[in-house]
């Protein structure tokens, strides 16, 4: 039983990473009534964090070009997480802001505990 939720740890992982890209997407969308800047921020936003991620967070680390680990990993985390959060927050949707946030919390602390990457 503490396979599967390892397992269903692992996959919220995944989805929290794929949240932050529709959250920054999606805040990059809602910006401006100005199409030249939706699309810059909508597009670009997300792009910077899928390069910030693959330069330094992919795999838990393993599959990344410079892999971080200890603090500089929890530091990433907070700050790739936590933009995603900030980008709903900034997008007026204040509960998925803080139910993201939270969701992101208990899936660092369930790795932490269960030693996962």
């Amino acid at each position: 039983m503490l396979a599967l939720a390892k397992h269903a740890n692992a996959l919220l992982m995944f989805l929290l990473e794929l949240g932050v890209l529709a959250s920054v997407a999606y805040w990059g969308f809602t910006l401006s009534p100005n199409w030249a800047v939706k699309l810059l921020a909508g597009i670009g936003g997300p792009a910077l964090f899928i390069a910030a991620w693959a330069l330094f967070g992919a795999g838990g680390g393993e599959n990344a070009v410079y892999p971080l680990t200890g603090l500089a990993r929890a530091a990433l985390e907070i700050l790739w997480f936590g933009g995603g959060a900030l980008a709903l927050y900034a997008s007026g949707m204040l509960t998925s802001a803080a139910v993201f946030a939270a969701l992101f919390v208990l899936n660092a602390v369930l790795r932490l505990v269960w030693n996962q990457s």
